[in-house]
């Protein structure tokens, strides 16, 4: 029994790789395409990356990050030879659709990846929750201890409800500032 030829168009695709060989994967769907002359069908290979900030013993740090870890998204032409040689490239595990057809993306889910990965501030990554209890380690409130009530990633500042005076006071706090208790 024969395969049904595969024709979908130019769209982006996600395909599902092992964990941590997104970019080898990247690297080898791009040599591949050279190497079958398929430049015309694979036209561009995307590991979604941004900057954010982490924070680890009151410092921050800015790293780049992976916005989706086992994934890698190509822009192209899917036929029946492009599909063969992204679905056996060493390290994909398949594409994101069912069965062996692959299902396009949305143009506006990868517009909001482009548009993540061009953001000119980068965020505040923490592990934080709204109602969490936390101690601040140094600064103004240096020894009290408050509940979060807000969290500003973008600028990386937490709003604490602490008792001042016996009274229950927000404050706005650096991120660096806190630690978990």
């Amino acid at each position: 029994m024969s395969r049904q030829k595969l024709f979908l168009g130019r769209a982006w695709y996600g395909i599902h790789t092992v964990a941590g060989f997104e970019e080898i994967v990247a690297n080898s769907i791009l040599k591949r395409s050279e190497a079958f002359d398929m430049q015309d069908k694979i036209l561009n290979v995307l590991v979604p990356k941004e900057k954010v900030w982490e924070v680890k013993a009151g410092k921050r740090y800015l790293v780049e990050k992976k916005m989706y870890p086992g994934y890698v998204f190509i822009d192209m032409v899917v036929t029946d030879n492009s599909w063969y040689i992204i679905r056996n490239t060493p390290k994909v595990t398949g594409f994101v659709g069912s069965g062996t057809t692959p299902i396009p993306l949305d143009k506006n889910e990868i517009d909001e990846i482009l548009k993540r990965m061009g953001q000119e501030e980068p965020m505040i990554e923490t592990n934080l929750k709204i109602g969490e209890l936390v101690g601040i380690n140094h600064g103004v409130f240096k020894g009290m201890q408050g509940k979060i009530i807000d969290i500003d990633r973008e600028k990386g500042r937490l709003k604490v409800v602490l008792t001042i005076f016996n009274r229950e006071t927000p404050v706005e706090v650096d991120i660096s500032q806190i630690k978990k208790i």
